[in-house]
């Protein structure tokens, strides 16, 4: 049973050491965020489990590490346990995902990591969620922006396009609709740089047919890049 979900975006700048001067230009999304995981997990039951694209799909322990070195930063962010050990393993999606649970409930939530690959339908790692959604209450924290190409200055200039693929996915968070979420097109998404989708519709599946209170907290592209903060908690 998921007992809730955090949607969440995976900027590198929202880690005010990556983003330097530029931090406060994402404090709004950064506390959102915050209010989201809070929303989603705010009474702590339920294993937190974080979804977040990249490039193969596998499981993550929770003292599983990510580097944001590779952003000028030397920082290391375990996934949900501050013990020793544990591989630099995480994608940026993760990454950033742990940095986010640290700062809004703390380094020791025991949370376990999923990175949603191409290959995920048929993956191991798949397999793996969907029997800890059926054996045991879940929260989740998923990982993804929406498109790139929202503006003429972002990554992957604008297409028109793209607008109207991050509304339909902001009404799906904002309305809590798994289903939604689930039939996205994966390879519109593809082609509108939306790296949250893979990630999105892993999420949908395991989210369809439940009922929910959802909030969208933010939906904007303020460097032409989609981003959301969504929560979703179990209707009673």
């Amino acid at each position: 049973m998921i007992l809730g979900a955090a949607f969440l975006p995976n900027p590198p700048l929202l880690v005010p050491a990556v983003a330097s001067g530029a931090a406060g230009e994402l404090e709004p999304l950064r506390q959102a965020s915050r209010d989201a995981l809070l929303r989603a997990y705010g009474n702590g039951t339920g294993r937190l489990t974080v979804l977040g694209p990249a490039d193969t799909s596998a499981m993550h322990s929770p003292v599983a590490r990510g580097s944001l070195s590779g952003y000028g930063v030397s920082l290391e962010v375990h996934l949900g346990s501050p013990g020793c050990g544990g591989a630099v393993e995480l994608p940026l999606s993760l990454t950033v995902g742990a940095w986010l649970v640290d700062q809004a409930l703390g380094p020791s939530t025991g949370a376990v990591g999923v990175s949603v690959g191409p290959d995920f339908a048929a993956s191991r790692a798949a397999v793996e969620l969907l029997a800890m959604a059926e054996s045991a209450p879940l929260a989740l924290v998923v990982m993804g922006d929406g498109s790139a190409r929202r503006s003429t200055t972002a990554p992957g200039y604008l297409d028109p396009r793209a607008g109207p693929f991050d509304a339909e996915v902001a009404a799906a968070l904002s309305h809590g609709d798994g289903e939604a979420l689930a039939d996205l097109d994966e390879g519109l998404g593809a082609e509108l740089l939306a790296a949250g989708v893979p990630a999105w519709r892993a999420a949908g599946a395991l989210l369809a047919g439940g009922s929910y209170d959802a909030e969208l907290l933010y939906a904007d592209a303020p460097y032409g890049v989609g981003y959301f903060a969504a929560a979703w908690t179990a209707s009673a």
